[in-house]
């Protein structure tokens, strides 16, 4: 391999990457949407122990593929390989994981244009430019590729600029901004009337509720794609660390980052609901269903922000921005999968397999904004519902039953000696070979 890989120049780097590449739009949109249409509290305990008991497992396997494989998703897979079908296999799973990241990408940019679109338009009524602040929040063909385009540039930057430069850098000044924001808006809304009820709502599981089938099947769901698994992104990730790191500390500290974000998230939206309906915004129709489902960010919360007054301009400005800094923290990981893919097996410059590569999914993204009704919830469908959770099953199949144990073992001893002996290794091994696909198939099948 004739190409300089790179990699991440310390732990805290790699840690703000992975959380960054995990903390998107699924996480501060998605997650507390999934919340407030499935059981408000119970949803959140039920998440958080499968985001532990399950995901993790699954995270902690792409990793470690990717850091004893030091390469691409897909030649790492093939590196633990033994004969001709299971090469094969490996390049059906990371192929596959790469087509995925670049179809998520593809409508991601357009969701990411639009968080963008709305973080302008407050700064547009403040200079008294009504009509374009209009034009922002109105979805048209013009405002989504105009959008699009600029979300991709900054990706395409970023990534032009390599790990160490690019991804590392990025996401440490990124992470730390998005948090912020994310505590800031938290105390805010906290000060205002019908916060309380949120707070109590979010906060106060009904147990009797926990063992609900659709509420498990969604909050399982949701622990896979807030951790971006079924993507190779971890798997490209994982090669960049280095092999004196602890990985089953660096997994269980980007998991907890992720989740702690998440419950934020949560933490600041559900509130924020119940804000908007004591200020007259319906939120729940009769039957208790969220009534603005997927939409609840731009539906409700704008309306939320209009009846704060002036402060209201800056809260949504604020708002928008964190939204705009998640989906770059995703879109980054997203984009180096194909790209790492392409340097490497083509020994193509990096430079010119980003731009070109970032084009390409833009073109895509233009094609779905021009056929909107026909291809966006077609895209969404195809990459997340199906293609995220067969990738990631066929992930811990591929290390609990075709990657030789002493080699795993061998692999992760190399940054943590006494892990043998410790409790992770008692448990994850059987956890990744049997729970983790028969886990992630069950989502699968709930989804068809």
């Amino acid at each position: 391999m004739g190409v300089s890989r790179g990699g991440f120049s310390s732990r805290f780097g790699f840690i703000m990457a992975a959380a960054g590449s995990a903390v998107g739009l699924g996480n501060i949109w998605g997650f507390p949407t999934q919340t407030a249409s499935n059981g408000g509290a119970a949803f959140v305990l039920v998440y958080l122990v499968l985001a532990f008991c399950l995901a993790y497992p699954a995270f902690m396997a792409e990793l470690l593929i990717g850091r004893y494989g030091q390469a691409n998703a897909v030649t790492s897979m093939q590196k633990m390989s033994r004969n001709l079908w299971q090469k094969r296999f490996a390049f059906v799973i990371g192929f596959g994981g790469i087509i995925c990241a670049a179809l998520i990408l593809s409508f991601y940019g357009i969701l990411a244009g639009w968080m963008m679109a709305y973080a302008i338009e407050p700064i547009s009524q403040l200079l008294g430019f009504q009509q374009a602040a209009s034009w922002l929040t109105v979805q048209s063909v013009p405002r989504d590729l105009i959008f699009s385009a600029l979300f991709m540039m900054l990706t395409i930057g970023i990534i032009r600029r390599g790990v160490e430069q690019g991804i590392e850098k990025w996401s440490k000044r990124l992470m730390p901004m998005l948090i912020g924001l994310l505590i800031l808006l938290i105390i805010y809304v906290f000060t205002l009337d019908g916060a309380r009820e949120g707070f109590n709502a979010y906060l106060n599981p009904d147990f009797s509720r926990v063992l609900e089938p659709d509420l498990l099947i969604s909050a399982l769901g949701q622990a896979f794609f807030s951790l971006s698994l079924g993507t190779s992104v971890m798997i490209i990730y994982g090669s960049y660390i280095a092999k004196k790191e602890n990985l089953v500390t660096l997994a269980a500290q980007v998991t907890l980052i992720d989740v702690s974000i998440a419950f934020l998230a949560g933490l600041l939206i559900i509130p924020a609901m119940y804000v908007a309906q004591a200020q007259g915004v319906a939120i729940f129709a009769e039957d208790g269903s969220l009534i603005s489902g997927p939409n609840l960010v731009f539906d409700v919360l704008p309306s939320l922000f209009t009846g704060m007054g002036d402060i209201g301009v800056f809260v949504a400005f604020a708002f928008f921005v964190l939204m705009s800094i998640a989906a770059l923290t995703s879109s980054i990981s997203m984009l180096e999968g194909p790209v790492s893919f392409v340097v490497e097996r083509h020994n193509i410059e990096r430079k010119k397999a980003t731009t070109v590569i970032g084009i390409s999914i833009l073109l895509l993204s233009a094609i779905i904004v021009v056929n909107f009704d026909l291809l966006f919830g077609l895209v969404i469908n195809v990459s997340t519902v199906y293609g995220q959770p067969i990738i990631a099953m066929l992930c811990c199949i591929f290390v609990g039953w075709i990657w030789y144990r002493n080699e795993i073992l061998a692999e992760i001893k190399q940054g943590n000696e006494d892990v043998e002996h410790s409790f992770f290794w008692k448990i994850w091994p059987w956890y990744t070979k049997f729970v983790c696909p028969t886990a992630i198939g069950l989502v699968f099948w709930h989804s068809l």
